[in-house]
């Protein structure tokens, strides 16, 4: 009965995030989301009781999404002092490759996919998405990315250009990537962007 209830809370979670992605989360009603599930709103209402929880849910299964992607590929974790010292001593073909898998992961995996199309068109009508737009997609990967590159670096201000250097063409090959008809041809010039990088950490390591 409890893996029943599970199955049935993860369809909808699934279902409404695919109707945000379509329509923004502002666009679409309860009713909406009751209507795709083939389902009455009351019977909805017994599994969450708003809007609101719908997208806390999964803001929640986002994080649980992150949390075993990096144990997967054996990421450092803990503070962020015992981050930046573990990503020294992480072999870097692990870094490229969990680069490939993060883009991946926001382009091909369908739940994740429509959590970044859903900030995206979301991000300028109200202010909490805004934020988590920043979180997930802009601000945040990029502050993380110069802490990280701060223990390589000397220069505060090397670690912030190295960061911009790193994540801009991904941020942008993320967009690129939704109207190209060729989505391979993006994820190679992805891995053709990471090996460059990669050489200039080599450069720096040595």
């Amino acid at each position: 009965m409890e893996s029943k209830e599970k199955n049935t809370k993860e369809k909808i979670l699934e279902e409404a995030l695919k109707l945000f992605a379509q329509s923004g989360y502002m666009g679409t009603s309860m009713n909406e989301i009751a209507s795709k599930l083939g389902v009455t709103k009351a019977a909805l209402y017994k599994h969450y009781s708003s809007k609101q929880e719908i997208l806390d849910s999964i803001v929640e299964r986002m994080n649980q999404m992150d949390v075993k992607r990096a144990k997967e590929y054996e990421m450092p974790d803990g503070d962020m002092e015992d981050v930046i010292a573990g990503y020294k001593n992480i072999a870097l073909e692990k870094i490229k490759q969990f680069t490939k898998v993060q883009f991946l992961h926001w382009t091909e995996e369908e739940f994740s996919c429509c959590f970044r199309k859903m900030l995206t068109l979301e991000q300028y009508r109200d202010p909490k998405m805004a934020k988590l737009y920043q979180n997930y997609l802009a601000e945040g990967p990029l502050r993380y990315m110069e802490a990280v590159f701060s223990g390589i670096v000397e220069s505060g201000e090397d670690a912030k250009q190295l960061a911009m250097d790193f994540y801009g063409p991904i941020f942008l090959l993320y967009s690129i990537y939704d109207g190209a008809e060729n989505k391979q041809e993006v994820v190679k010039q992805v891995e053709e962007h990471v090996e460059k990088i990669a050489k200039i950490f080599q450069k720096i390591s040595t």
